[in-house]
């Protein structure tokens, strides 16, 4: 077990504000153009809100379109886990944090070149922190 899975739902309450636990705990999704990330161009990395994990890199970003926040790869596959949604009676992809199972959003096939993914996340279950560098 990892430090954040032996957080108990009273834990995680405290921990996260109320939305965020809707989302990340509860399997929420934030309304579309609402979210800090969904317009956000700096560069830098996206964090897991729930754990600290790094999950996204800037450079893997595109303007999907959608009103969240989107990439087409995440910095490591081992750092998210993906699962059958068959709720909302549509067949999807959902796609969670490995460390801390929070819930971040969904994976479609429509996305750009190379990986042909597009990697839907909720901005309420990211954290940014913004790197200067070229890297």
């Amino acid at each position: 077990m990892t430090e954040n899975e032996t957080n108990n739902e009273e834990e995680w309450k405290e921990k996260l504000t109320e939305e965020q636990y809707r989302v990340l705990r509860l399997k929420g999704t934030e309304k579309p153009f609402t979210g800090k990330h969904w317009n956000n161009k700096e560069k830098g990395i996206y964090y897991c809100a729930g754990c600290g994990t790094p999950l996204f890199h800037s450079k893997s970003k595109f303007k999907s379109g959608s009103g969240w926040p989107s990439f087409s790869a995440p910095i490591t596959d081992s750092n998210i886990n993906e699962t059958p949604d068959n709720s909302l009676s549509m067949r999807r992809t959902e796609v969670l944090c490995s460390k801390c199972g929070g819930h971040l959003g969904h994976v479609f096939d429509d996305g750009p070149k190379p990986t042909g993914l597009r990697y839907c996340m909720n901005s309420i279950s990211l954290d940014f922190k913004p790197n200067n560098k070229e890297d």
